[in-house]
């Protein structure tokens, strides 16, 4: 059972003081960007860096910055925490209007649990999950949905959905369930069918579940966060988590298809290898330079670290017993997404609006740091990609969700291509669905 050598105490009075500054500022996270990231040395400080950027939303008429050469208005308004987006054949959009499920309250006063959500609360986090999928329409095509409406209801913290055929599956916190679909229906009665279990339990420490399918439609694979950092609550409550399920849609049958990869959440198909990529959130507590998030090719059967390495074969020295006959099977993730930038939407740009450079190439939503100085992530980044692979550094193609006093105006998450070839943002802070489109 993995152990860590800091002291439990230690870290529960750097969260309860919300801006920790142990360690000095790193100036910038550009090396823990690319194919091979610069990796420092583990920082042991007595306490870990806090660092949050407390929430200040958008002003009338404030949204953020694109590229020049790109416009950005307000696809939709006035929503309530929207986390994922799916865009349906009719030009439809789904969004999960979601967040945790409650804790089981423990006996006695916690302190550690109380000052995590002092933290989220300060990070705009700490509201009540809608438990709902609404639906967008913008039928006149001008760019803003004129309609939003609930569709699904009565959901226990609904995450990732996939469209297959005239089902539509969604993974809530516990459980892949399915819906029967009509094309252009603004509301499903159905109740839901139960697919699949998914990891859950009284920690869930990542709730999120993703949920893509695959190209054939017969399976589904869904991304499942680890229950701890680095296995502090023990391996047994790691079981099928840290790692991408695939679930087969017709038994409902499932399996561990890739493991030791600690937040896989966003996935997409790479249109010209056809291979399964994922975007990673990683492993906290070891300097504000480590360890960076990434993106990757997911292989079937592939092990990538977590939590005895990471960045392929680099041991972490906190987990104890060591794995060393893991660790020498660990994969290198194919290219780093800066640290701590919590790295979660993840689409390829598939679409013919943008110029040709963006073609094929990947977009991340980045949702922030809590846990560095200065801050990082709070933007949207484009990778441009060629012949399957990434293919350049990383540029900020949407920025402005930290304002001049570094208060969060809005936090991106999901991120999709509209039919038209728009990018689609969910803004969770903001409460705002961005549409960033190719300048006429």
């Amino acid at each position: 059972m993995p152990s860590l050598r800091r002291p439990a105490a230690l870290t529960i009075l750097a969260l309860t003081a919300l801006a920790g500054c142990s360690q000095g500022e790193s100036p910038s996270a550009t090396g823990g960007y690319g194919p091979n990231p610069v990796l420092p040395a583990p920082t042991k400080t007595l306490l870990p860096t806090v660092k949050v950027s407390p929430v200040n939303r958008w002003a009338e008429g404030a949204k953020p910055v694109a590229l020049p050469g790109f416009k950005v208005q307000a696809f939709a308004a006035g929503l309530d925490h929207p986390r994922w987006l799916l865009v349906l054949p009719n030009g439809d959009v789904l969004v999960a209007e979601t967040n945790g499920p409650p804790k089981e309250k423990k006996k006695g006063f916690d302190i550690r649990a109380w000052a995590e959500q002092q933290i989220m609360g300060k990070a705009g986090a700490k509201t009540p999950s809608a438990n709902r999928i609404s639906l967008l329409r913008d039928a006149d095509g001008d760019g803003v949905a004129e309609l939003k409406t609930p569709f699904l209801t009565g959901l226990n913290s609904p995450f990732g959905m996939a469209l297959v055929g005239d089902t539509l599956y969604v993974a809530n916190t516990d459980a892949v369930v399915a819906f029967p679909y009509v094309a252009g229906a603004t509301s499903i009665a159905a109740p839901a069918r139960k697919i699949a279990d998914l990891p859950a339990g009284p920690i869930n420490h990542h709730w999120t579940k993703s949920l893509i399918a695959s190209p054939d439609g017969t399976k589904l694979y869904a991304g499942v966060g680890s229950n701890s950092n680095v296995g502090e609550n023990g391996m047994a409550a790691e079981e099928r988590r840290a790692g991408i399920l695939e679930v087969d849609i017709a038994t409902g049958a499932s399996r561990v298809f890739a493991s030791g990869i600690r937040n896989p959440v966003g996935m997409g198909w790479n249109p010209i290898t056809g291979a399964l990529w994922t975007s990673v959130n990683e492993r906290d507590e070891i300097g504000n330079d480590l360890v960076p998030d990434y993106m990757t090719s997911v292989k079937d059967g592939g092990f990538y670290g977590w939590p005895y390495s990471y960045f392929g074969q680099t041991v972490d020295a906190r987990v104890k017993p060591p794995r060393p006959d893991l660790v020498a099977e660990a994969i290198k993730p194919d290219y780093a997404l800066g640290s701590h930038t919590a790295s979660l939407g993840l689409t390829f740009y598939e679409g013919a609006a943008f110029p040709e450079r963006y073609r094929n190439g990947v977009f991340i939503g980045q949702h922030g740091s809590w846990n560095r100085i200065p801050q990082s992530g709070y933007k949207v980044v484009f990778i441009p990609f060629a012949g399957g692979k990434p293919a350049g550094e990383t540029e900020d193609f949407l920025t402005g969700f930290l304002n001049a006093k570094g208060e969060a105006q809005g936090r991106p998450v999901g991120v999709v291509v509209d039919r038209v070839g728009a990018l689609l943002v969910a803004d969770d802070v903001g409460n705002v669905i961005w549409r960033v489109s190719a300048a006429r």
